[in-house]
């Protein structure tokens, strides 16, 4: 399956999308995101995940830019933010981001998340962009089932992705089986549970079997479920040693080992309870 850096994964569109990207989730905008984003495309990242909440899409631009690495190499994602959903807000705040992204196109455009009675006419605006070739691929980011059972039932184009919080304590299992079987790639934000339980015994002794990082372990558990994963660093080393997954692999022990890791703990909001207001 995934045997390099470059690997990838085709969405239901035939659009290819890396396995593993950079995520820059309070990443600060300036140097610091600029920085992170040519380390990570000089590592041979081609993935890179922002978002209009994160205000760090200008810094994003500039890297890309700056790393004279050819634009059709790079998979680009962003996402629509709360206060901008519903159809006409949606596609200003998609103009907004691509001219600050300083791009033509985006790869993968997002609802950040479900907010309710908006994200049909948001999902609408999206499917709008994707006709007119301005993204080549749409998708969704913390929608559970029953948000997109709703949205089946007005759209023509089914969500390509779902970016959901997805690590070994919140393993998700029937969310993934369903996108699965809808054909939807998940993708998994907060991989490594924002630091949190590195030390995990079970982790600690996969770390020692394998000679391979605590979080290396996670990352490669992710692909080997088959999920796209962008973990967020500022340091150079740390955004290699995040890259370096693919020389070896979990056996289906050690798999089912993580997956018992889980306690349905979240580190972000929960998608049901999130204050839209």
């Amino acid at each position: 399956m995934t045997h390099h850096l470059s690997s990838t994964t085709t969405l239901h569109n035939g659009v290819k999308m890396p396995w593993l990207g950079l995520g820059v989730y309070k990443v600060k905008e300036g140097d610091e995101v600029i920085n992170a984003v040519k380390a990570a495309l000089q590592t041979g990242y081609r993935s890179i995940d922002t978002a209009a909440l994160y205000q760090n899409e200008e810094g994003v631009g500039e890297a890309i830019k700056e790393s004279k690495v050819s634009r059709d190499e790079i998979f680009l994602t962003t996402k629509v933010w709360n206060t901008d959903q519903g159809y006409e807000s949606t596609l200003k705040a998609f103009e907004e981001s691509r001219k600050k992204l300083d791009v033509d196109y985006v790869d993968l455009y997002l609802i950040h998340w479900p907010v309710k009675n908006k994200f049909i006419d948001t999902w609408k605006a999206l499917e709008k962009l994707y006709h007119d070739g301005l993204v080549r691929a749409i998708g969704v980011s913390n929608f559970q089932i029953h948000h997109i059972e709703e949205l089946k039932k007005h759209c023509d184009i089914l969500p390509m992705v779902n970016q959901v919080e997805y690590h070994p304590l919140l393993t998700q299992k029937e969310l993934l089986q369903y996108c699965k079987q809808e054909g939807i790639q998940l993708e998994a934000w907060s991989p490594l549970m924002r630091g949190n339980h590195l030390d995990h015994p079970t982790l600690a002794d996969l770390s020692e079997k394998y000679g391979k990082t605590p979080a290396q372990i996670i990352l490669r558990w992710d692909l080997q479920h088959g999920v796209v994963t962008i973990p967020k660093s500022v340091q150079e080393h740390r955004i290699r040693e995040n890259a370096d997954i693919f020389d070896f692999e979990l056996s289906p022990s050690d798999m089912e080992q993580i997956d018992a890791m889980n306690q349905d703990r979240r580190f972000g909001q929960h998608p049901d309870h999130f204050n839209f207001d």
